[in-house]
């Protein structure tokens, strides 16, 4: 199986490896050849300069392949889906941005017609919680599912600074999440509710104390989806204590609009710059899953922790490895489900989780 990988960062260098180790033959492309050429090296890939941007270039390096796992930004998803199912090439992203999300799920006939599956939200958050949060909605009792909850964060193992954070993937992308509404089903209606609000205490051995507030993305489809089924479900990231006030104290302040109020530009690419230029990187890093049901009563929680190894962060393994496993499972045959749907409404937990055991990625039941 030929296999694509666009983006040679963190994210794009794990699911490299894994698709490797997998027995796929795969090219990792990216605009900095250099990067693409130390990836490529390190994994046993072929190296490829592209830059997705380039139509023709993008056609070409498409055709050429079965499958694309894509781990370049959001603000393209829906111009290399799109090329993707003109070239009859599954796709799979890492999603996080409902409103691309909806503009990819547009392109569901096409697909189907073309026979290839076009899947955003593949990663961590959205992707392999929603997974976990679909198979406790799935083994649930006739009748209504009081609850269901996703907490999710990527964590540095120390925190350090006022923010007790580390910039583990595009600030960009962390800014995204913290700026969107998030989708929620509340009293049985669907709704969206601010970000960077509904502050819990969170307790976890080892890891706590924490804190959990509302941010975008983490829902994916699901609360569209459940609305009838499921009278409340809410997504949560992770953070140490504090974090999540001073961010909201930035929105509050328009820190992350994208539009200029003033002759000094819009704010959010100086606040994007301070942040890329200032917050740590690389050191250890820890990845806290936790999804739980309530139904008449009685609670169903499973919980994932997981560190780097391998040379691979935490968060590159959960992020990645969720994405290259459907990506092998699509390629044998297992999954086969031609349109355009999220990791959630793609593949089922007892097919996905069984194949994310050989990178010890092992969900515990409590």
């Amino acid at each position: 199986m030929h296999t694509l990988v666009l983006g040679s960062g963190i994210v794009g260098a794990a699911a490299t490896w894994d698709l490797v180790r997998r027995g796929h033959e795969v090219t990792v492309a990216d605009t900095d050849y250099d990067a693409a050429v130390r990836v490529a090296t390190e994994h046993g890939a072929h190296p490829l300069p592209l830059d997705a941007s380039d139509s023709v270039s993008l056609l070409t390096a498409l055709n050429a392949h079965d499958i694309v796992v894509s781990a370049i930004p959001y603000r393209f998803g829906e111009s290399v889906a799109s090329a993707a199912v003109s070239t009859r090439t599954h796709y799979l992203d890492f999603g996080g941005n409902p409103a691309v999300v909806a503009v990819q799920k547009k392109l569901h006939n096409e697909a189907h017609e073309a026979g290839v599956m076009i899947v955003p939200d593949c990663g961590l958050a959205p992707g392999l919680a929603n997974v976990l949060a679909e198979d406790l909605i799935a083994s649930a009792d006739d009748g209504p599912i009081d609850s269901i909850q996703l907490r999710v964060g990527a964590l540095p193992q120390e925190p350090v600074g006022a923010l007790g954070y580390q910039l583990a993937f595009s600030p960009a992308g962390l800014i995204n999440e913290y700026a969107e509404p998030c989708e929620v089903i509340e009293n049985g209606v669907y709704g969206a509710v601010e970000p960077l609000t509904r502050f819990e205490d969170v307790a976890w051995k080892r890891w706590g104390p924490l804190e959990a507030f509302s941010t975008a993305g983490g829902t994916s489809t699901m609360a569209k989806r459940h609305v009838g089924r499921v009278t409340a479900l809410e997504y949560k990231t992770l953070r140490y204590p504090g974090h999540g006030r001073i961010f909201r104290a930035l929105y509050e302040m328009g820190l992350f609009e994208e539009k200029s109020r003033s002759s000094s530009g819009p704010p959010r690419p100086v606040l994007l710059e301070a942040l890329e230029r200032s917050l740590p990187r690389g050191e250890p890093d820890v990845v806290l899953i936790r999804v739980w049901r309530e139904q008449a009563g009685d609670r169903s929680q499973v919980q994932i922790v997981d560190t780097a190894r391998d040379g691979i962060s935490a968060l590159a393994r959960t992020t990645a490895f969720p994405a290259t496993a459907l990506a092998d499972l699509i390629a044998r045959g297992v999954v086969n489900q031609p349109g355009v749907s999220t990791m959630n409404e793609a593949v089922r937990g007892s097919d996905l989780l069984p194949e994310l055991v050989s990178v010890g990625i092992e969900p515990e039941r409590i």
